[in-house]
């Protein structure tokens, strides 16, 4: 038995059909774990009518005054989702970086796949509200 089974196996997000066998793409091992959690960020709470308390809360910081709070207040959220949503894995750190200049958040996502104790990462842009002008003192109007 494959001793990295436990990370389970699954569609490929988006899904794909491969052109040659016509059968959808898996993904499996790290890279589930990986996509796993890419869906839990671009899920909105209540979006999914089963599972209403799948995804996050990462849209509600579309429109928000960028500081060093509010982005603190995101990634302890951000934690405490994935780690709630995603059995697969632990001691997950997120470190937001704003990069203003491109209308974005940089979040950097590390976590740890629980039963190899194997350290990973994501990095997820997080678009703003790009009708926000930037000041040249890199803050936002």
């Amino acid at each position: 038995m494959n001793e990295k089974a436990f990370l389970g196996k699954g569609l490929k997000f988006p899904i794909q059909i491969n052109k040659v066998t016509g059968r959808f793409v898996m993904v499996s091992e790290e890279l589930s774990v990986k996509e796993s959690i890419y869906i839990i960020l671009m899920t909105q709470k209540g979006e999914r009518f089963t599972r209403r308390e799948f995804g996050s809360n990462i849209l509600e910081y579309t429109f928000i005054d960028i500081s060093v709070t509010r982005m603190n207040m995101m990634a302890r959220e951000l934690e405490d989702t994935l780690l709630s949503q995603e059995p697969r894995i632990s001691a997950v750190d997120v470190d937001i970086e704003p990069q203003l200049d491109k209308g974005c958040l940089i979040i950097n996502i590390g976590y740890t796949i629980a039963e190899e104790n194997v350290r990973d990462n994501l990095v997820f842009p997080f678009y703003l509200n790009l009708e926000t002008e930037v000041e040249e003192d890199g803050s936002m109007e």
